[in-house]
C-alpha cells in the first residue's frame, strides 16, 4: 500500500540498490505539512482569532486566541523553510533559513513599528535573543542531557556566533554609552553641530546598523563558503516531503496568515497591557517571542535528544545571531526609511540583560560540552529575567529616541 503522504521512493531496475525519489504530489504535500507536527492541532484557534476581531470581542480575548494561533504558524512556517532547503541545497537553503528562519519576529517587529509601537520591536528584539539563548538553549541542554550523560558540539562554531553576539552587544552597549555620557552635556556637544542628541543618536544607530548588516553578510559568506566545513553535522539531507510548487504556495499562504494574526495581536496589546497590568516591554520581551521561537524551541529540541548538538547549537545561537545582526540592524534601516525613529539606544536594564545573557551562554558552551546541569544554569537565568520584567514598569522610561 501506497504512503497516504511523503515522497514515494521506487526502484530503478538497472541500480536496484539505489531507491529514485519522487516528488510527493499535490494532495501528498499537503497532507504532509497538515500531519508535520501535533502543535498543528493548534490551527483551530486561526479562524476563531480572525472571527474575535471581526466581531470585536474582549482585547483580552482577542490577543490569546491569536497568540495560541500564531504558535502552530510559526512552526508550519519553519517546517515549510527547512522542506524548501531540502530542494535548494545547502548554499541557497541557507539563505533561506537565514531569511525565514526568524520570520515571525521580522513580521512583529515592521508591523510594529509602521503602528509606531518602537518599545514593542524593542523588547522584541532583545526578547527573542534572550529567548533562544536561555530558554531554547537551556531546554535543549537538559533534554539531551536526561538521554545522554554528557553532549559533545563544535566549539569553534558555537564560539563564532558567541562571538558575532558579543559584536551585537557592542552595537548596543556604544549608544547607551554615549546617550549617557552626552546627554548632561548636551548644549556643550551641540554647539558646533546643527542637531541634537536626539540626532546624533539616531545617526549613530544608522551607522552601526550598516556596519552590524555588513558583519551579518560576512558571516554568510564564512559559514556558506570559506568555512563551511564548521557547520556541517554530517548528516545527508533529508528527501522533501513536498512538492517544491507546493512548498511556493504554502509559504506565501502561511506568511499571509501570519501577517493578519500578528496585525490582530499587535493591535490587542494595548487592551491587554491595561487590562491585565502588564507593561509593554514585558509583553514584547517575554511574551511574544514565546511565539516567534516555537518552530526553533521544538526542532532544537527534538534534534538535542538524538544526540545532533551541533545542529541543536545552530538552531538556538544561529537564530539570535540573525535577529542580532540581520533582524536588529533591519529595523533600524528600515525605520530611517519610514520615518519612525527607532535607534540602536534601548533601555539600560535590557542591555544589561543581554550582556549578562550572551555572557553565561559564552561561558557554558566554551568547553565545546553540555549536561542537564548547564540548561538549568540557562533556565533559572530566563525565568529570573523573566520575573525581574514582570515586576517592571515602562513609566519614565526611554524607548529608542522618544525622550531623548
Amino acid at each position: 500500500m501506497l504512503p497516504t503522504h511523503g515522497p514515494i521512493h521506487i526502484d530503478d531496475p538497472n541500480e536496484p540498490n539505489e531507491p529514485i525519489y519522487k516528488p510527493p504530489t499535490i494532495t501528498q504535500s499537503l497532507n504532509a505539512a497538515l500531519y508535520s507536527s501535533k502543535l498543528n492541532v493548534l490551527l483551530i484557534f486561526v479562524p476563531f482569532g480572525f472571527l474575535a476581531y471581526v466581531f470585536k470581542w474582549n482585547s483580552a480575548v482577542i490577543f490569546i486566541l491569536n497568540f495560541i494561533a500564531l504558535i502552530p504558524l510559526a512552526n508550519l512556517l519553519g517546517y515549510i523553510t527547512e522542506d524548501i532547503a531540502n530542494w535548494c541545497g545547502q548554499t541557497v537553503g541557507g539563505l533561506l533559513n537565514a531569511t525565514f528562519g526568524n520570520a515571525e519576529e521580522l513580521i512583529i517587529a515592521v508591523l510594529a513599528l509602521i503602528r509606531g509601537e518602537i518599545r514593542v520591536v524593542q523588547a522584541t528584539m532583545i526578547g527573542s535573543i534572550i529567548s533562544n539563548l536561555l530558554l531554547v538553549l537551556g531546554s535543549c541542554f537538559i533534554a539531551g542531557g536526561f538521554r545522554h550523560k554528557e553532549q559533545e558540539f563544535n566549539r569553534k562554531a558555537a564560539q563564532t556566533n558567541s562571538g558575532l553576539l558579543a559584536i551585537a552587544c557592542i552595537g548596543l552597549v556604544i549608544p547607551a554609552a554615549f546617550h549617557f555620557e552626552s546627554s548632561s552635556g548636551e548644549q556643550n556637544i551641540s554647539s558646533n553641530r546643527d542637531y541634537s542628541l536626539h540626532d546624533q543618536i539616531l545617526n549613530l544607530s544608522h551607522g552601526t546598523a550598516l556596519v552590524l548588516l555588513a558583519i551579518y553578510g560576512l558571516f554568510l559568506y564564512f559559514q556558506l563558503k570559506t568555512h563551511s566545513h564548521l557547520y556541517q553535522d554530517g548528516d545527508e539531507s533529508d528527501d522533501p516531503e513536498l512538492s517544491f510548487g507546493t512548498s511556493l504556495f504554502l509559504l506565501a499562504f502561511v506568511t499571509l496568515i501570519v501577517t493578519l494574526s500578528t496585525d490582530i495581536l499587535i493591535d490587542s496589546i494595548e487592551g491587554v497591557t491595561d487590562t491585565f497590568g502588564l507593561s509593554k516591554t514585558f509583553v514584547g520581551l517575554i511574551l511574544l517571542p514565546i511565539v516567534g521561537n516555537a518552530a526553533e524551541h521544538v526542532s532544537a529540541i527534538r534534534v538535542a535528544i538524538k544526540n545532533k548538538m551541533d545542529l541543536s547549537i545552530s538552531i538556538a545561537v544561529g537564530s539570535s545571531t540573525q535577529i542580532a545582526l540581520f533582524l536588529t540592524p533591519f529595523i533600524v534601516i528600515l525605520g530611517w526609511i519610514i520615518g519612525q525613529p527607532m535607534s540602536l539606544l534601548f533601555q539600560t536594564f535590557e542591555t544589561v540583560v543581554l550582556f549578562v545573557s550572551v555572557l553565561i551562554t559564552n561561558y557554558l558552551i566554551q568547553d565545546g560540552k553540555s549536561n542537564w546541569l548547564a540548561g538549568i544554569l540557562l533556565l533559572s537565568t530566563y525565568f529570573i529575567i523573566s520575573l525581574a520584567f514582570f515586576f517592571y514598569s515602562d513609566a519614565g522610561k526611554i524607548s529608542g529616541c522618544r525622550n531623548v
